[in-house]
């Protein structure tokens, strides 16, 4: 068997799903999940993506086309920019593991670390409101 890419896609959805309690309608991914069991999975569970579309092009492409570009835009911006901070003010830039527990462990810690100051900045400014 050849190498299994983008198969974490279909456990993701279901373990924000559990999480948020919400049916996942929306999902931004990059190229290496468009596979089709993950495409089908999508399709069947309603699911919007940015994936590029198989085939001929429908007469709608181009508001697919624009939709995605939107969902790629969102997705790049919330996530990607959040990760960007992050590997600048924990350490997550450089790779200082040596196995991957320990690569797992820093990450685990440096997302936590900008939690918590997230939650404490939020928690100031309640504070400051209320004073």
């Amino acid at each position: 068997m050849g190498k299994l890419t983008g198969t974490r896609l279909i456990k993701t959805v279901f373990r924000a799903q559990s999480l948020t309690r919400k049916k996942v309608k929306l999902l931004g991914a990059d190229s290496i999940y468009a596979t089709n069991r993950n495409r089908k999975f999508v399709s069947k569970n309603k699911i919007r993506t940015d994936f590029k579309p198989k085939g001929r092009p429908s007469k709608h492409r181009k508001h697919q086309s624009q939709m995605a570009k939107m969902i790629t835009k969102e997705r790049a911006a919330r996530l990607e920019g959040s990760f960007g901070t992050d590997k600048e003010h924990f350490l997550l830039k450089r790779n200082l593991a040596r196995t991957k527990e320990t690569e797992i462990l820093i990450i685990f810690f440096g997302i936590h670390c900008s939690n918590a100051l997230k939650i404490g900045r939020r928690i100031a400014k309640v504070s400051k409101i209320a004073a």
